[in-house]
């Protein structure tokens, strides 16, 4: 078989996906499985080429492993209130750890350099011998790589898609396109290697390392203390924020959807998407989250990205659903034929397809977000509203068009009651800034697109038979996006219809805390099952705290954080034996997390109202 040809699956089989944390610089992410192995990283950001894909395909992908021996168990943590990682490698002699790190954007600043990838190696007892094994796959493994040994320095790797320099304080041999060590380290002992782009190949000190370990991990703990959350789940909480935190892309403040592209949504299926994009519906959740712990810079930054797609829009037009991290459209979706995927998961994506579906849901999103921030962070500027104003006039016109609708599904487009919601929130929220700011708005007709959309609502997507809010008018199919009404305040959280919705979705589509998006019949254009959507699952904890069942919406909130990983990070989804599905980590998942328990704690507290 020739190089670059397709294949089917081969060598070991990936680590699972959960079995795995992540580090960052702002403006990429490294994924760093239990077994100590670097099995996925893009650079020079989220949406670039992969350069270690070994997650997609353990021979092509490529990977940089660095693991210490002897050892018959292996444990994760992070370092308090950080993204520095450790995995320790315990055996009956010897303990060994290896300490990731990125160095993140405002430390390199001071630091000097570009990328800066870190990893320690310490002998904590005994002797421990060391494997590292770097071997980068340049453009997902599509070109050759080359390695240069540097004596006593480290490695060189080229490729016609770039460079990698790597810093070794101990001696490394060419293996094929890999550079090797081996050596062993006694107890006290620690050595070090140091990954970048650019610069030239010079000898590397441990205490160099530990310096920017120290800088790292100052930044980061910093940045913690800026939270304001004081409740019951403060551990989960802050992690979902350091979570969030890393899959910011700075300095244009994009939030990219995940680290990852096409992880599975069911083990072998076809449900494969890159997520490496930023998507206009995390606009509200993102600002909400951010805002709630009192992180203003970033949710500012959001803001002026979204600010950005609104006034480039072209006029008559409606935003796209996807952008890249600098707002720039996403590349077309292809496939990757040449790698077997995650477990046999094919075909591997990069791009998405669904930038171009018409999801008018985003609108209401996108709406709400402005509202949040205009009232609870600054006034927006006359240029952002009117560039506002422009598209609900654009969505006056459209909304009553079928969509793709939230769940961006490949089917038929349908009259998505999700999408009717956002809408009546957008003109809704208009209206809100317009009133309350003193601002230009055609006031009428925004009063008459929202009572449009709300009445749809009740009068064609209520169902009679099933006693509940269904996917669209004539469907029998439940949706869990109608937790989300009273949470946009849509309808009371003890409006009767809304509860006799959220009792049938408890008897069709919950199972153990976990909730499923709906129930596909194959008009998504999928007949593959699909795992539990750890998104709607929070929806659905944040439904039961205001519809005031608070005993059990604390019950199924615990639970719920029994499926994240040892380290507190969720995927997409979680599947039939609890395993993690889909691209991680999700930023959507985590700011779900957060704002349902805020939500959560008021509850408990006894507030009497919700925010």
């Amino acid at each position: 078989m020739r190089y670059g040809e397709p294949g089917p699956a081969r060598g070991s089989p990936q680590v699972a996906i959960e079995d795995h944390g992540v580090i960052g610089d702002l403006q990429t992410a490294a994924l760093v499985s239990t077994e100590g192995e670097i099995d996925w990283l893009c650079l020079p950001r989220f949406d670039s080429p992969s350069v270690f894909g070994s997650i997609l395909d353990h021979d092509r992908g490529g990977s940089f492993l660095v693991r210490c021996g002897g050892a018959g168990r292996t444990k994760q943590m992070y370092l308090p209130d950080s993204n520095v990682l450790v995995t320790r490698f315990l055996g009956e002699s010897s303990v060994g750890e290896v300490v990731d790190f990125m160095v993140p954007r405002e430390v390199r600043h001071t630091e000097g350099g570009a990328l800066r990838l870190v990893r320690i190696v310490r002998a904590v007892k005994g002797q421990v011998e060391v494997d590292i094994r770097c071997a980068p796959a340049f453009d997902y493994g599509r070109t050759r790589t080359e390695v240069d040994i540097v004596e006593g320095a480290g490695a060189f790797f080229s490729s016609a898609a770039g460079q990698l320099v790597l810093r070794s304080t101990v001696p490394l041999v060419a293996e094929g396109r890999a550079a090797v060590g081996r050596p062993v380290l006694t107890e006290g002992q620690a050595l070090a290697l140091e990954l970048s782009r650019h610069g030239s190949t010079h000898p590397l000190e441990v205490v160099q390392a530990e310096a920017l370990l120290s800088a790292t991990l100052g930044y980061w703990q910093s940045w913690v203390r800026r939270s304001r959350y004081r409740g019951r789940y403060r551990e989960m909480v802050e992690r979902s924020a350091l979570t969030l935190k890393l899959l910011v892309h700075q300095p244009t403040g994009a939030l990219v959807a995940a680290a990852t592209t096409s992880l599975p949504e069911s083990i072998g299926g076809t449900r494969n998407w890159d997520y490496r994009y930023t998507w206009v519906r995390d606009a509200a959740f993102s600002i909400y989250a951010l805002m709630r712990l009192g992180y203003m810079e970033e949710a500012a930054a959001f803001m002026s990205w979204l600010e950005d797609r609104c006034t480039e829009a072209p006029s008559g037009q409606g935003l796209q659903i996807l952008y890249g991290i600098d707002g720039a459209p996403a590349p077309v979706e292809e496939p990757l034929e040449h790698l077997c995927g995650y477990r046999g998961s094919r075909p591997v994506r990069i791009g998405n397809g669904a930038a171009h579906q018409l999801q008018l849901d985003i609108y209401g999103e996108l709406m709400d977000s402005v509202y949040l921030y205009d009232r609870y962070g600054d006034p927006i500027s006359y240029e952002l509203w009117l560039a506002l104003c422009h598209q609900l006039d654009w969505l006056e016109k459209h909304w009553e068009e079928p969509d793709h609708g939230v769940w961006e599904v490949r089917g038929p487009r349908q009259r998505f009651t999700y999408s009717s919601v956002m809408t009546w929130v957008a003109f809704e929220r208009g209206t809100r800034i317009a009133r309350q700011r003193g601002l230009p708005a055609p006031l009428e007709r925004w009063r008459s697109a929202a009572d449009g959309a709300y009445l749809h609502v009740q009068q064609s997507a209520w169902s009679q038979d099933r006693r509940a809010y269904v996917q669209y008018p004539g469907s029998h199919t439940l949706d869990a996006g109608a937790l989300v009404m009273p949470l946009v305040k849509f309808t009371g959280p003890r409006d009767p219809r809304f509860l006799a919705t959220l009792e049938r979705i408890e008897g069709e589509l919950v199972t153990d805390s976990l909730v499923h998006r709906y129930r596909n019949d194959g008009t998504d254009g999928f007949t593959e099952a699909e795992g539990t959507f750890n998104l709607c699952s929070f929806w659905y904890v944040e439904a039961l705290s205001r519809a005031g069942r608070v005993d059990q919406a604390r019950h199924t909130f615990e639970k719920m954080l029994t499926y994240a990983n040892h380290l507190g990070l969720y995927a997409e989804e979680i599947g039939p034996s609890g395993e993690a599905l889909g691209n991680f980590p999700q930023a959507f998942t985590h700011l779900a997390l957060i704002s349902a328990a805020v939500n959560l704690d008021r509850a408990l507290d006894g507030h009497g109202r919700n925010p």
